[in-house]
């Protein structure tokens, strides 16, 4: 049985404007759920780290690094990535006006993380800002009585 009481676990990493944060970024979720053997649905985490890297990548001006935070929670996981744009990523939390194009390889990122996220949001930090995801943990299967 899990002890539920503990502190919140948390990393902090920076990682660098390119496109080669994407595959650390999702090792680093992956690590930290299974180290601490947390309930959070692994493979959602490390796709919505993913989309959350490659945007910060893709929409903001290189040069500074990016910087990746995953904190553990007895009740799941937050995951934020600050990125030094203070403009608001389009499109997080409000639908856009149409649909993005199945076939075109940009523009579902965002609507991944809204429609896989329990919550996700962006709030201004002092260098830029920073996007963030919520997943909930998910109830340790019960075991019947013998």
């Amino acid at each position: 049985m899990q002890d539920h009481s503990k502190a919140p676990a948390s990393w902090r990493i920076a990682l660098p404007h390119s496109a080669a944060a994407v595959p650390v970024a999702r090792a680093l979720v992956r690590t930290a759920l299974a180290e601490l053997e947390h309930t959070t649905d692994g493979d959602t985490a490390e796709l919505l780290t993913a989309e959350l890297v490659a945007n910060a990548v893709e929409h903001t001006s290189g040069g500074t690094p990016i910087e990746l935070v995953v904190e553990l929670r007895p009740t799941g996981c937050q995951v934020e990535v600050h990125d030094p744009d203070p403009a608001p990523p389009a499109d997080l939390t409000r639908p856009g006006i149409e649909p993005p194009d199945p076939w075109q390889e940009h523009g579902r990122g965002l609507l991944l993380i809204r429609a896989l996220s329990s919550s996700c949001g962006h709030r201004p930090t002092g260098s830029g800002k920073a996007v963030w995801f919520r997943l909930p943990a998910v109830p340790a299967p019960r075991c019947s009585p013998e």
